[in-house]
């Protein structure tokens, strides 16, 4: 089967990013020992504030404001359904045999009874969505978090975390594997484009609350994952109110 192009570049961006990193060490605050690099991270934050500002906010609220609540619902539900692929095979790796089970049944009923994932059929007989991924994963096997990072166009994320998230976007998750190169764009596009529009109204609170925007993120990312790293989903955190 052809690997898309995007598969490549993915593998590039991860690369220079650890690159940057290395040659950024000694350029950062030495105030928060976890965002050694907060100087270029805060110029990534800008770019990617820029960005949003510019272009993807503008297509997120053009696309909520022409697709109806039960279209938007149904895209969010298939994307959703295709990550708990990602979600079991993290379940396996930690040993969680038994949410692995959970979760394959949530799977199933949502791929067949709730026709492609399209309608989430599984939390309504109990089988909720569980949050596992390649992050996650190696915390679990002891690999420390590395420092923060704050990754164009994808937001925050840890050193682990960017690692984790290359793995499962290129070789783990379906869509990695779609053959050509616009249709594979095409399909993250509009995944990027219906998370972002579920998160205009959080984004929206985080503008009039947060007096430094790049350190309540900071703060929140890491207590977020923390908290999904250590099983406390409980904390009252949104794990889909952060991008990556």
């Amino acid at each position: 089967m052809k690997i898309p192009v995007v598969y490549y570049l993915k593998v590039v961006v991860v690369l220079c990013l650890a690159m940057n990193l290395v040659a950024c060490a000694n350029l950062g605050s030495k105030g928060d020992p976890r965002d050694p690099i907060e100087g270029f991270n805060r110029g990534v934050y800008s770019f990617n504030e820029k960005l949003d500002q510019a272009v993807v906010s503008r297509l997120a609220k053009f696309y909520q404001a022409i697709t109806p609540d039960f279209v938007d619902q149904g895209i969010s539900n298939f994307f959703s359904n295709i990550n708990d692929i990602v979600v079991i095979i993290n379940d396996v790796l930690q040993f969680k045999i038994g949410q692995a089970f959970s979760d394959l049944t949530r799977f199933v009923f949502n791929s067949t009874l709730g026709i492609g994932g399209l309608f989430d059929v599984s939390t309504n007989i109990g089988y909720t969505k569980h949050n596992e991924d390649f992050g996650q994963t190696l915390a679990k096997w002891g690999f420390g978090s590395g420092p923060y990072l704050v990754v164009p166009v994808l937001g925050p994320s840890t050193l682990r975390d960017i690692a984790g998230y290359a793995v499962a976007s290129t070789m783990v998750s379906p869509l990695s594997y779609i053959d050509s190169t616009p249709q594979y764009m095409g399909v993250m596009t509009l995944n990027y484009v219906d998370f972002k529009a579920d998160l205009l109204s959080a984004e929206r609170l985080m503008q009039e609350a947060a007096v430094d925007k790049y350190e309540f993120t900071k703060s929140a990312y890491l207590e977020l994952r923390d908290n999904l790293i250590n099983d406390r989903e409980d904390s009252g955190l949104n794990y889909e109110e952060l991008d990556l």
